[in-house]
């Protein structure tokens, strides 16, 4: 969770803040797993879906830039990464021991374990030694990710890693956050592919490639934080694992 952030001198619609987008990112994690679960024939959900991840991986790296503590930060995910895994389990493999996929929690640790090796090498200020090191840890990382099976695999680190490499709000970190992410979600990623027609043309939707969407709230926030009490911050965690248990338990139910 994100912690100390520099507040807007204004805000309204057009200003989302980390609490408005941790509520948007649970909203379509929601969906997507609904049609995960209980409504298949809904493809719009997953659709929807798509967009959630991104602002999670946007979310942890704002969060290591602005918590107190690294250590308690990177403690407090691994812990509820722990508590996530059998409700996982039970959701995507129906089974309390599902060893062939893992939570995303486990995607974000990886992920942020990297970027804060790079920032300690960074902040020594010797570019020859930071750029063979982030080389190694984006190729040891996004390996990590896939041989451990972690949601989303390697294409789901490299996605906190392009937030890391691109964070600003200058044209060119707009620029790297697009392009970046469109090879990660169509050409890395890929998947299910949607027939269009448009104007006596036909083309064909990459369902992945609408997690570019999420880039337009996360281009809306500015730093500030918005809602941050204890209560909100361990319900944004404790969201993860006690949804998808939910959700794990009324298909059971419905299935008997």
């Amino acid at each position: 969770m994100i912690k100390n952030q520099v507040h807007s001198s204004q805000s309204g619609i057009f200003d989302i803040s980390a609490a408005m987008l941790h509520i948007i990112a649970m909203t379509f994690m929601l969906m997507d797993h609904l049609w995960a679960t209980l409504l298949p024939a809904q493809d719009w959900l997953t659709c929807v879906g798509r967009l959630a991840f991104p602002i999670f991986a946007f979310m942890a790296v704002e969060g290591y830039f602005h918590t107190h503590s690294f250590k308690k930060y990177i403690l407090r995910l691994l812990l509820f990464a722990v508590l996530s895994e059998i409700p996982f389990d039970l959701m995507y493999g129906g089974t309390w021991f599902y060893p062939f996929h893992q939570n995303v929690i486990w995607t974000l640790l990886i992920g942020l374990s990297g970027i804060h090796l790079m920032e300690k090498v960074r902040k020594k200020r010797k570019l020859w030694i930071f750029l063979p090191t982030a080389i190694l840890v984006v190729l040891v990382g996004s390996a990590l990710g896939t041989v451990g099976m972690a949601d989303y695999y390697g294409a789901g680190v490299l996605t906190l890693f392009i937030f890391y490499f691109f964070r600003g709000r200058k044209w060119w970190c707009f620029s790297g956050q697009l392009l970046a992410l469109y090879w990660v979600n169509v050409e890395l990623l890929g998947g299910l592919m949607y027939p269009i027609r448009f104007l006596g043309m036909d083309f064909e939707l990459c369902q992945q490639g609408l997690a570019l969407l999420s880039l337009l709230p996360i281009w809306l926030y500015r730093g500030r934080q918005g809602c941050h009490t204890k209560i909100f911050q361990y319900s944004c965690y404790a969201f993860y694992p006690v949804h998808m248990l939910l959700l794990a338990l009324v298909l059971n139910y419905v299935n008997r």
